[in-house]
């Protein structure tokens, strides 16, 4: 897994594609690709030990066609790491691993022998990095490419016999379908472990995910990492006077005005319970107390739901320039800075430097 680790490291935020609706899914697309690689390895060995068994009948040329195969693999695993956009380098190595097995298939008889099935076999992989929509556009490309050889080698030959494309129509439609539940169950599980269900923010395991990240960037970047600890005053009293119900309501609006406020690569996590968090990575310290601000002075200003009117109290604390990041410290300085917010009469926001805590002036 020491290559999933890398990918995450290095992959920008980007907006979401056709092929990765967005950054979660990206980084799902990522991991996977990472897991997949040795299977694929070995999928192309299979592969070329079932052609040189069959090399006396059909020929060796396909043999050659497996060479450009993992050509594209290998170039694509050393695009993705600087590509803003992996999905589409992936997405072009997919189509390239497709038109190889059918280049293989069409030098050995096309429809007339079983290995026409063998375009089913990257279909496998669809699912699991790619969009609903880019399965549809593969599988689409899968049967074209079953036509394509089919016809393309003796058309009479499919004309009278419909089953030789019929049966690996069915293998690629039903792979595809087989293999879609199955991720779905497993972006459902990757989701409810990082993602709070109440509020829709990432939440502490994701957290602890990102800062080590964020540390590793930073000792190569030398770029500050800014950190806001934001916490809503008087949250048990909202509570008290106007129930639960209401209280969750009032965090799902105070999130959404949080995010609202971020640029697309910052985060934030709800901690738990009216406590929140903000990463934001290439921001100092002036420019994170100027957000945290701005922020304290929109959750004034906004009626909640029902009616509530709240406030928050907020903590800056931000990594040197040219320091690495360490989260342990700064959030400690945050921390403090929130205490001081809190005990200074809350709404309101204070910075911790050097040591000392201070008012946003």
């Amino acid at each position: 897994m020491q290559a999933a680790g890398t990918y995450f490291e290095e992959v920008q935020t980007h907006a979401g594609s056709w092929l990765c609706q967005d950054e979660f899914d990206r980084k799902r697309m990522l991991d996977m690709e990472a897991r997949v690689r040795p299977a694929r390895r070995r999928t192309f060995a299979i592969l070329a030990l079932a052609l040189v068994a069959t090399g006396p009948t059909l020929g060796w040329l396909p043999l050659l066609c497996l060479i450009p195969g993992v050509a594209c693999f290998a170039l694509a695993d050393s695009l993705m790491p600087r590509a803003s956009r992996p999905e589409y380098v992936m997405f072009g190595a997919w189509v390239a691993s497709e038109l190889v097995i059918a280049g293989a298939v069409s030098l050995t008889g096309g429809a007339r022998v079983p290995t026409l099935s063998w375009l089913a076999i990257p279909v496998i992989t669809l699912s699991s990095r790619f969009s609903l929509r880019g399965v549809f556009v593969g599988v689409a490309i899968s049967m074209g490419l079953v036509l394509a050889v089919a016809f393309g080698d003796d058309a009479q030959a499919v004309i009278s016999d419909p089953t030789l494309v019929i049966a690996p129509f069915a293998l690629v439609l039903c792979v595809a379908l087989l293999t879609i539940p199955l991720m779905d169950s497993d972006i459902q599980h990757r989701s409810d472990a990082v993602i709070d269900p109440l509020t829709g923010m990432l939440n502490r395991k994701a957290l602890s995910v990102r800062t080590l990240e964020l540390a590793q960037q930073s000792g190569v970047t030398g770029e500050p990492i800014g950190l806001i600890v934001g916490d809503v005053d008087h949250f048990k009293n909202v509570n008290d006077v106007n129930g639960h119900a209401v209280g969750d309501a009032v965090l799902k609006e105070i999130a959404y005005l949080l995010r609202k406020q971020l640029r697309a690569f910052d985060l934030a996590y709800r901690l738990g319970g009216e406590e929140f968090l903000i990463l934001l990575p290439g921001s100092d310290l002036t420019r994170s107390a100027e957000l945290a601000e701005r922020l304290c002075q929109g959750i004034a200003s906004e009626p909640m739901a029902g009616g509530v009117l709240v406030t928050m109290s907020f903590g800056v604390g931000a990594s040197e320039q040219s320091q690495p990041f360490e989260y342990e410290s700064v959030f400690a300085m945050a921390d403090a800075a929130l205490y001081q917010a809190k005990q200074g009469g809350r709404n309101r926001t204070c910075v911790a430097e050097h040591g000392n805590v201070a008012a946003f002036a």
